[in-house]
């Protein structure tokens, strides 16, 4: 039987909750297929280990969590820590460290669940975000001088690769193939920032030419922010920078009920993933629907799907949410203890016929 090495990191608050839930789901999960098991080891990592040691995670880290199959992480962030140290201290190194450069997150109204937005139903809501992860606006180059006097001065460097902007605009393009809506829209603001946003624009317009059979469309953040509210119908695919991703997922998320719901998976996809539509259809098609572990090799069949499924309306009215940073397994769940008991009592019928 294959085995998968999980590295649980349950964090912080909220954290500590979901990563036991999500670890039931996955066993529940392999108990319903029988191919595959998880192995699990823990780490204390968190703002309170930073209060005890003066620093997120051990120096070897990343070291530690190297040989592992998957990093599954429950949150980050605490009172008495500030949002710099705790997020640079411990997920940003892991995402930059793996080269987990993807954000994938499905913005999709589900059934049972009620939108903030007058008159929207699951066919109005259903699109998905894809957040550059591993440069733009979140870089570490910059600096601070004179500080505390009148004269201090602080610069924040932004960092734009040709290939991290092409792979995550072509992993959009790749992922829309397979939508309902074939439809990428760029998060841009190329009107007031002159440098990097005119040269994301440039890749994308040049990616888009490469597929005539997808519509393309550029929007600035302010307006495409609004527009997530007055037209979500409208979108497919959305592809940001690493900012506006990260604003945008979380409106995203607040439009399709709550951001407590939101589906998040981030990983490094293997060389040259992007390229075959086949795949990322498979891999978006399995956060988005079922919410399930896509392991390295193996591949669900519809007959596992069809139990999967019946987890989907109990689950998104009462479940937890779980959500999971991943290297070369990635997945998303939302599905609490009672898709759990649902999913039990499937196999024991099952396994009574």
């Amino acid at each position: 039987m294959k085995q998968f090495d999980i590295a649980l990191i349950p964090g912080d608050g909220i954290g500590a909750e979901v990563v036991p839930a999500g670890r039931r789901i996955l066993d529940t999960v392999a108990e319903a297929h029988g191919g595959f098991r998880f192995k699990y080891r823990s780490f204390p990592w968190s703002c309170q280990y930073y209060l005890k040691h003066g620093k997120m995670m051990p120096d070897d880290g990343l070291k530690r969590l190297a040989d592992f199959d998957a990093l599954f992480l429950g949150a980050v962030g605490f009172p008495g820590v500030p949002d710099h140290i705790s997020l640079w201290g411990l997920l940003i190194p892991i995402r930059r460290g793996f080269q987990q450069y993807a954000c994938v997150r499905p913005v999709r109204l589900l059934p049972g669940v009620k939108s903030p937005l007058a008159g929207r139903g699951p066919r109005d809501i259903d699109f998905v975000v894809v957040r550059e992860n591993n440069e733009g606006e979140y870089s570490s180059m910059g600096g601070r001088i004179y500080s505390g006097t009148p004269h201090e001065v602080v610069t924040q460097l932004n960092l734009f690769t040709r290939r991290g902007t092409e792979r995550i605009i072509r992993y959009a393009f790749e992922l829309a193939r397979r939508k309902r809506k074939k439809k990428v829209t760029s998060a841009t603001k190329s009107n007031g920032i002159i440098f990097s946003m005119p040269f994301w624009d440039e890749v994308f317009w040049q990616v888009a030419k490469q597929y005539p059979g997808i519509a393309a469309e550029q929007m600035h953040i302010d307006a495409l922010s609004a527009r997530f509210v007055t037209h979500p119908q409208n979108f497919g695919v959305v592809v940001g920078s690493n900012l506006f991703g990260d604003i945008l997922t979380d409106l995203g998320a607040a439009i399709a009920g709550s951001i407590g719901i939101g589906a998040s998976a981030i990983g490094r996809l293997p060389e040259g993933y992007v390229q075959n539509a086949v795949a990322v259809a498979d891999y978006e098609r399995r956060i988005r629907d079922y919410g399930l572990a896509t392991a390295r090799g193996h591949a669900f069949t519809d007959a596992d799907a069809s139990a999967f499924r019946a987890l989907d309306i109990p689950a998104a009215r009462r479940g937890q949410v779980v959500t999971c940073d991943g290297k070369d397994l990635m997945w998303y769940g939302a599905r609490g203890v009672e898709g759990i008991e649902r999913l039990r009592a499937l196999i024991d019928a099952a396994r009574a016929e």
